[in-house]
């Protein structure tokens, strides 16, 4: 059975939300590509719509939308996702995973693209900080 850790990111404010997902709500991703828009139901969001933006695999490996399927590829990069070059010019081998996914993602990013309403108040958080300095 698929479980996900899903990263919520609500571009309006800069803040992002964690959310763990299995059973039927994980099954509603896999298959899916990065750059996708699905239904927020899956992280509690019913009145949203996210985007898929990227991922990572139990060991780190990111995902990167040029790379097809849900494969393992390794690719010689200059920057980008999976490197940062530390001087100019450097370049370096690094094994990233495909934009589909699948039951060997562990984490997959997501930004509200599109809903109505406060997005911290649909998930239940954002009040809490407020109680605490009164």
């Amino acid at each position: 059975m698929a479980e996900f850790k899903v990263v919520v990111a609500d571009p309006e404010t800069g803040e992002t939300f964690q959310r763990e997902v299995d059973g039927q709500d994980a099954n509603r991703f896999l298959g899916r590509e990065l750059g996708d828009e699905i239904g927020g139901d899956a992280v509690g969001l019913s009145d949203h719509t996210i985007e898929l933006t990227g991922g990572s695999d139990e060991t780190g490996r990111p995902m990167r939308e040029d790379v097809s399927g849900t494969r393992l590829k390794e690719l010689l990069l200059e920057g980008g996702v999976g490197f940062e070059p530390s001087r100019e010019g450097e370049r370096k081998r690094i094994t990233v995973r495909g934009r589909e996914i699948d039951d060997d993602v562990a984490q997959i990013n997501a930004s509200v693209v599109d809903g109505d309403g406060d997005v911290a108040a649909a998930l239940g958080e954002g009040d809490a900080d407020d109680d605490a300095d009164e």
